[in-house]
């Protein structure tokens, strides 16, 4: 498929994705299911001050269903329903896999609200959410996550999720994973390796079948970004992987972004076009945060130097490389430059501060991160420090380990001051049972700047006030089974206008 015929292609099929925007009409079709249609769950996202995004998708587990069809939404005041905020009906398309976006308006601030959707005489779950703060608010409290492969692990860290008192769960990507069935698995993929739309959307439709997943979709809104896996391991922009399967990895990676799209609680802002898929965009609570999501994968240049750890890249210095691109670049140095919320966290997908290894007395970096587009770092880390008084806080994810860093501007320097602090958070469940860290980590000795380190699975629970961001490292010691206990085995502190994290305990 040549791009001429790739853009006509994905130009044509945005039209008919316009339709899934649509709301139902009378005389759309409204079948009767003989079966739950709801078997992917549901779910709500991105939370302004007086709306939220609901989702679900219509998927009997019998035949599949066939033409528009029409489902109806509801939001109440209560659980019962006998308070209605707002309600609709809005298509289900086939060109969209039946999957519904409903985008609600005119709701109150920093609410709780309940939902469901109606199709065919069924009702949906019932769905709790709640819409972002306003104004000067005091506190402000969500979990985020990352890196859920199906077969190494049960979502045990979900479980433990349902149980915390938060806004909401930040998803930092590999929501999905791309690979064949492995070996020695805890339980496997149903598939060869995902290529086609339709491969994707039967991915994310075995992943949705997990109980515990269904249950935090049901408990709380995410706010959600991409990394890799979603679409193919270490993929760049335009490159794939070198592993890659011989196919037009365009026309792969656009079948990818329409799948994400359908599965995810997104606004019509992030419907592909074209291809592409902006998913980049800022969230505020209140005075008191704001969320800058960002998308460190679809624009990138290629990885230099062959990818994974190099102890002597030229490549990583390249001014023109770049992770975010030229427009993402100038959005986010934008947003620094004029935020007025008190803290500002970047939704990040892979590391930004350095974590070197050594091997044989060489210091090695892997150019994956952020270390293989250094002078892009180096202009974020220059837009970090312009603004002190914006409080930059950076969450990761990726890695299937945690730690805290300092980010600098020179990392050769220990007693270079701190501009912001990362927060590197493990995985759900990627690379199985993990292990508990220790102060004479070797990643810890060959990076100073970092304070803390753990390869067990979990997630990080946030709490943000006026004075202080805390970091509750919370996990968990094992995922092949179920059952494990969750523990807080660190917390970190980041006061005010004082960069870096202290520890508290």
């Amino acid at each position: 498929m040549n791009r001429r015929k790739f853009l006509y292609t994905t130009g044509q099929t945005a039209g008919f994705l316009l339709l899934g925007c649509m709301p139902a009409r009378r005389g759309d079709t409204r079948p009767r299911f003989r079966e739950d249609p709801f078997t992917a769950g549901i779910a709500s996202g991105d939370p302004t001050a007086d709306g939220i995004v609901l989702w679900t998708r219509i998927a009997p587990a019998g035949a599949p269903p066939i033409g528009r069809i029409a489902v109806d939404w509801e939001i109440a005041h209560d659980e019962s329903f006998r308070r209605i905020a707002r309600r609709g009906s809005v298509l289900a398309v086939p060109e969209l896999g039946h999957s519904v976006h409903a985008e609600v308006n005119g709701l109150e601030p920093g609410r709780t609200y309940w939902y469901r959707f109606i199709a065919g005489g069924e009702a949906s779950p019932i769905g709790r959410t709640r819409t972002a703060t306003a104004g000067d608010v005091d506190a402000v409290r969500f979990a985020f996550v990352s890196c859920q492969h199906w077969e190494q692990g049960l979502y045990t860290v979900y479980e433990h999720i349902l149980h915390e008192d938060v806004d909401l769960v930040v998803h930092l990507g590999d929501y999905i994973y791309e690979n064949a069935p492995g070996a020695n698995v805890v339980r496997s993929h149903d598939s060869p390796e995902i290529i086609t739309l339709d491969d994707y959307r039967r991915r994310y439709a075995l992943y949705k079948t997990d109980p515990a997943l269904r249950a935090v979709h049901e408990a709380f809104p995410f706010v959600v970004s991409r990394d890799d896996h979603e679409v193919d391991n270490n993929y760049a922009g335009v490159h794939p992987a070198e592993n890659a399967p011989p196919v037009d990895f365009l026309a792969r990676r656009a079948a990818a972004y329409q799948a994400y799209y359908e599965f995810m609680p997104l606004r019509r802002t992030s419907l592909p076009q074209n291809g592409e898929q902006r998913i980049y965009r800022a969230l505020d609570f209140g005075s008191l945060l704001r969320f800058q999501v960002l998308d460190g994968r679809q624009y990138r240049t290629d990885q230099p130097c062959g990818d994974g750890y190099q102890s002597d890249c030229a490549g990583a210095a390249d001014p023109s490389a770049t992770m975010l691109g030229a427009a993402q670049e100038r959005w986010l140095i934008d947003e620094l430059a004029h935020t007025r919320a008190r803290w500002n966290v970047l939704a990040n997908q892979v590391p930004f501060a350095p974590s070197a290894r050594i091997r044989e007395g060489t210091r090695q970096f892997d150019v994956d991160k952020w270390t293989g587009y250094l002078s892009q770092r180096g202009r974020v880390t220059e837009a970090l420090a312009a603004r002190r008084d914006a409080n930059p806080v950076i969450i990761t994810g990726d890695v299937h380990v945690s730690w805290v860093a300092d980010v600098k501007r020179d990392y050769d320097d220990e007693s270079a001051p701190a501009v912001a602090t990362e927060f590197v958070g493990t995985s759900i469940t990627s690379g199985g049972d993990g292990r508990a860290g220790g102060a004479d980590n070797p990643l810890l000795r060959a990076n100073p700047h970092m304070r803390f380190f753990d390869a067990r699975r979990g997630y990080v629970r946030c709490a943000v006030s006026r004075d202080t961001f805390s970091a509750d490292y919370r996990l968990v010691d094992y995922v092949s089974r179920p059952g494990a206990p969750v523990q807080t085995a660190a917390r970190f502190i980041v006061e005010n206008g004082r960069p870096g994290a202290q520890r508290d305990g």
